[in-house]
């Protein structure tokens, strides 16, 4: 049983900390370079991230992460991972609410981005990335810092395990 909890929360931490490291990278490179480009390219980019990041890798490690977080609470409280319980719970939590943040604001700002069609022929491409850029930027970084917050519990947590 101790095998498989210490896998099973390797496995979480992992996970996590590659979601982690992805939104930030956009934090701290992707979306301070794409600042300093044209409207239309801010649009023709963002939209082909959007296309490109829907793969079976990105969604094995962002939906993955959920069922093996579960799955280390579960093992953690059956079995000899007690101590690390409350920061497996916390990191659940905190997956779970930057979960939610992608889906209920990243993802309907990706999906009207999408909506607007092909970026040679928008009349208005500023205020297509208007509408997109700012509240996804934002919203980004919560999931960032939800993402790394989580990733810092796994840490912990596997520190604690042993």
């Amino acid at each position: 049983m101790k095998t498989l909890e210490t896998v099973t929360l390797l496995a979480a931490t992992l996970t996590t900390g590659l979601m982690a490291g992805l939104f930030a990278a956009f934090v701290y490179s992707v979306m301070p370079g794409l600042r300093r480009s044209s409207d239309r390219a801010v649009v023709e980019v963002m939209q082909n991230i959007n296309k490109a990041i829907v793969n079976p890798f990105f969604m094995l490690l962002f939906l993955g992460s959920l069922p093996l977080l579960g799955l280390a609470v579960f093992l953690a409280w059956k079995g000899q991972g007690r101590p690390a319980l409350p920061w497996l719970v916390a990191a659940l939590v905190l997956y779970l609410i930057a979960f939610v943040v992608t889906s209920a604001v990243n993802v309907p700002l990706n999906d009207r981005l999408a909506e607007a069609g092909d970026p040679r022929h928008i009349e208005d491409p500023a205020a297509i990335r208007s509408a997109f850029e700012k509240a996804w930027v934002t919203w980004n970084v919560v999931r960032a810092l939800l993402h790394t917050a989580a990733f810092g519990c796994l840490a912990w947590a596997l520190v604690v395990h042993g």
